[in-house]
């Protein structure tokens, strides 16, 4: 795997925590120009949320992220220490902040991990695998979720949403299988299938990379192999942990607004919220900005109310805007870091 270090650099730039926080504001202001009802007041309502459930919500945010941390360095078999760990999610989260979903950030990752100390073919083995277990969970629980919730999950069930939903979920599917498989069962048959297909005449002009593809999953297959039961069992209950996690912080976000929610409105609340996610994963803008409020608001209105765009605001304050902030802050003193280590083989074969 060839690592562009200038074109990694680019991606991880400080300066492009504006193009989505200017999405987003610009989404909101749309939104007040366009809402014949709209006052003042109705951006005031966020400050009348009741404390507890606020606090709550900042909990799970770090039982969030300290699930990940945890997972990162277990999947290392701790190589990278605690604080390695930190920079590497902080990293990690500031660069799906400031990407499309849809772009994709494994070079990063690897980038990342390399410049922590762990070599090329460990880097790229714990970030597939990591996109996996990620994934696994959206395909295993955003049918239950579905079944929890029926059809009100899609306010437009026949439109847009919907069919968000399903090209997400299946691009998703397709993925992880075809990864579970390569990295677990056949890599050596994921290669060949990967070249025949790029035999095609109009996909040719991708073979080599496909070629380059097969031996990455192969080398990460040989890697990951032969793990004792307490490794898996750790990182997938972190992974389980995490989701949730991130999921239930808007349960709590929401309670901060309402009177009332019972169980099931909670479980309605993590199945439409899972929904949500797996639609913004298709979106062209960075962190979903734009998308990932326009239908919040669409999903939640029916909870909310009068509260729902000062809490829709909230929540992107809460669970998004820390990572671009985050990022932002702690990118310089990593980069300085990072450099001013004296490369290991595979990172100065990795840049060549």
């Amino acid at each position: 795997m060839n690592i562009d270090t200038k074109k990694i650099l680019k991606t991880l730039n400080p300066n492009k925590i504006w193009v989505p926080a200017v999405i987003s504001v610009a989404f909101v202001v749309y939104k007040i120009l366009t809402d014949d009802t709209f006052t003042p007041q109705k951006l005031n309502l966020i400050f009348e949320a009741q404390v507890l459930p606020v606090v709550l919500a900042f909990l799970v945010l770090f039982i969030k992220d300290a699930a990940y941390i945890y997972r990162i360095r277990t999947l290392t078999n701790e190589e990278l220490s605690w604080t390695s760990s930190v920079y590497v999610i902080i990293l990690w989260e500031f660069a799906s902040a400031v990407t499309p979903s849809v772009v994709g950030g494994t070079a990063v990752a690897v980038f990342i991990l390399l410049k922590e100390g762990i070599n090329l073919g460990k880097s790229l083995a714990y970030t597939l695998l990591t996109a996996i277990l990620d994934n696994l969970f959206f395909v295993i629980f955003a049918p239950i979720a579905l079944l929890l919730i029926g059809s009100s999950s899609f306010p437009d069930f026949e439109g847009t949403l919907k069919g968000l939903f399903i090209t997400s979920y299946s691009l998703i599917a397709i993925y992880t299988f075809s990864m579970a498989f390569a990295l677990f069962y056949r890599p050596r048959v994921f290669k060949w299938i990967l070249i025949k297909v790029t035999s095609i005449k109009f996909l040719r002009k991708w073979r080599y990379a496909a070629y380059q593809h097969g031996n990455e999953v192969m080398w990460a297959s040989t890697l990951i192999r032969g793990k004792q039961k307490r490794y898996w069992f750790k990182i997938i209950m972190s992974t389980i942990v995490a989701w949730v996690a991130r999921y239930a912080i808007l349960n709590f976000i929401i309670s901060a607004y309402t009177q009332g929610l019972n169980f099931a409105d909670h479980l309605l609340i993590l199945g439409k919220h899972l929904i949500l996610w797996i639609v913004m994963l298709v979106s062209p803008t960075p962190g979903g900005s734009g998308l990932a409020e326009e239908f919040f608001i669409k999903l939640f209105d029916g909870y909310l109310v009068e509260f729902t765009l000062g809490t829709t605001l909230f929540w992107r304050l809460i669970t998004y805007y820390p990572y671009l902030l985050g990022g932002a802050l702690v990118l310089p003193r990593w980069i300085k870091k990072a450099f001013a280590k004296k490369p290991k083989p595979e990172e100065a074969q990795s840049a060549l």
